[in-house]
Order: structure tokens, then C-alpha cells, then sequence
């Protein structure tokens, strides 16, 4: 279907394993802006093809994990479409910050309620809503996991728990499994949101299973014990513990050694692209 794209720009096309890697973007509106995504898909790929949706970390873009992530070999031999959106939107316009853990590069794919975010920081719409609805009908009409490393994981982990009728596969990397609970929460969450805090656990992975929300399938996280951001930042206990509390399937995979870096993350990518494979082709 991506042959015949309407609304996805096609920049550049490169040949890889097989498949295609497609880097363009489309007009979001959701943020008001272009936002940027990279499309592989694998050779033989048909209408229904499954799609993996990648959520990037703090500071990143759509580029880091497709030229970093060493995921086209393995999502061409399980015959997967691997979708990658930017974390924020950008552009000249676009409200942004000083520090690197907000604004443009650290959306947290939240609806921004506050300020002068809330005019374009509409990642949890584009999502849960605006990218899917492309994905089907430019791409693929396939089912739908979800994966992400870091900011992204968090990102993953809420959109699998908030919308598994969506989002059939879960899984992350090194995710903020906490945010309420952390600095890097606490400033992003209060300015897109604002000060009270019952509006910042509705993007909160630990504070959803706490509530009742489980996915059916279950989830798939690994994480780095040499990650330097595991105890202040990220804390995966939390989210243990609270699966279990919930009866939430989960594997949780902790690497002595490992960092947070996209080396880490493309040590363990092919475990990740096998588990959504499994699920999605039923």
C-alpha cells in the first residue's frame, strides 16, 4: 500500500535486506505540524502486513533507532513493517526549553493541557489516533504492536495499556515505567500538564495497572543493570511489582553490563521484533 501514499512524502527510498527503508513525513493534525517518520517494509510485504510502531527516547528522532536500532534484517526475515515517528513536533513556531528533557525532542507523547505547549504537544492523539489511522490506510491494514526505548517505553507501555484494542503487542526498552514518581516526570508532566497530579496518572504505566488497566498479551521489557538512569529515572521495580499486584503478563529482563544506549537496544532488538511477531500473526 505504501506504493500509493496520498499523504506520506516519500524523501528518500533505500534498499535493505530485501525491503525498502522509506524516510518522509506527513502534514500532522494533530501538532499542527510535518511530522517526520521512517517506513521499512519487508520484501513480499502485502496489504495486511503486520506493523511494529517504534516510540524513540529523550532527545531523539525518528533517525536514531532506524540507523542505529539494527532492526531491518530480522523485521524483513519475520515479515514485519516497522513505523518510527519522530517524539515531538518541530518547527520554528513550536513552543521549546532550555534543557533537553522538555520541548521539542522529549514530547512524552502526552496531550499538553498547559501553556504554551497544548497548541502542537498533542503526541498522545497523534499516536493513539492520527498514526494508526494512517498506517492503515497508506500502509498497512495489518494489527498493530508497540515498542520504545526510554521516553519511548513509557510511551509504549501507556499506549498498550490505555488502548489494547489497538495495540495488540508490548514491549520496551530501558522504559520510564514511573514518571509520576521521577524528575524527568515531574518536569515534563507539570509543564504539559500542569500542577495536578490526577491528570499526570493517566500517562503514568505504574499508575494504569494500579487503576486496573491490563493488556491481554503479554509484555516484554529488558533492561540494562549498567543503565545509569535505572534507579533515578526509570525504575522497572515499580512496574513489576504493580503487574503482578494486576495480574499483568509480564517478562522482565534485567542485562548486567548493558546501558542506555542504542547499543543495548539493538543487543536485544530481534527478542523484541519475535515477541510482537508471535502475537500479531496469532
Amino acid at each position: 500500500m505504501v506504493e500509493d501514499t496520498a499523504k506520506l512524502n516519500q524523501s528518500k527510498v533505500i534498499h535493505a535486506f530485501g525491503g525498502r527503508q522509506i524516510i518522509g513525513s506527513h502534514a500532522s493534525e494533530s501538532t499542527g505540524t510535518p511530522m517526520a517518520l521512517s517506513v521499512f517494509t519487508p520484501p513480499g510485504v502485502q496489504a495486511d502486513t503486520p506493523v511494529l510502531i517504534f516510540l524513540s527516547g529523550l532527545t531523539c528522532t525518528e533517525q536514531n533507532v532506524t540507523t542505529k536500532g539494527a532492526f531491518q534484517r530480522t523485521a524483513a526475515e519475520l515479515g514485519l513493517i516497522i513505523v518510527c515517528p519522530d517524539t515531538s513536533p518541530r518547527g520554528d513556531d513550536v513552543a521549546d526549553d532550555e534543557g533537553w528533557d522538555l520541548g521539542k525532542g522529549a514530547g512524552f507523547y502526552v496531550d499538553a493541557t498547559e501553556a504554551p505547549w497544548q497548541a502542537h504537544y498533542q503526541m498522545w492523539r497523534y499516536i493513539s489516533e492520527e498514526l494508526p489511522a494512517l498506517i492503515h490506510a497508506e500502509i498497512s491494514t495489518g494489527p498493530l504492536g508497540i515498542t520504545g526505548h526510554s521516553m519511548g517505553g513509557h510511551g509504549a507501555l501507556v499506549a498498550g495499556l490505555k488502548r489494547p484494542d489497538l495495540f495488540k503487542s508490548v514491549s520496551a526498552f530501558a522504559p520510564i515505567c514511573n514518571p509520576c514518581d521521577v524528575a524527568w516526570g515531574h518536569k515534563a508532566f507539570g509543564a504539559y500538564l500542569g500542577a495536578k497530579r490526577a491528570a499526570w496518572a493517566a500517562y503514568d504505566a505504574t499508575a494504569l495497572l494500579k487503576s486496573g488497566a491490563t493488556h491481554p498479551a503479554p509484555i516484554l521489557i529488558d533492561q540494562g543493570l549498567a543503565d545509569g538512569f535505572l534507579d533515578a529515572q526509570l525504575r522497572p521495580g515499580s512496574f513489576a511489582k504493580a503487574a503482578e499486584n494486576a495480574g499483568q503478563g509480564l517478562t522482565l529482563r534485567m542485562h548486567p553490563g548493558y546501558d542506555h544506549s542504542y547499543y543495548f537496544v539493538a543487543s536485544f532488538m530481534a527478542d523484541h521484533l519475535a515477541h510482537h511477531a508471535r502475537i500479531l500473526r496469532g
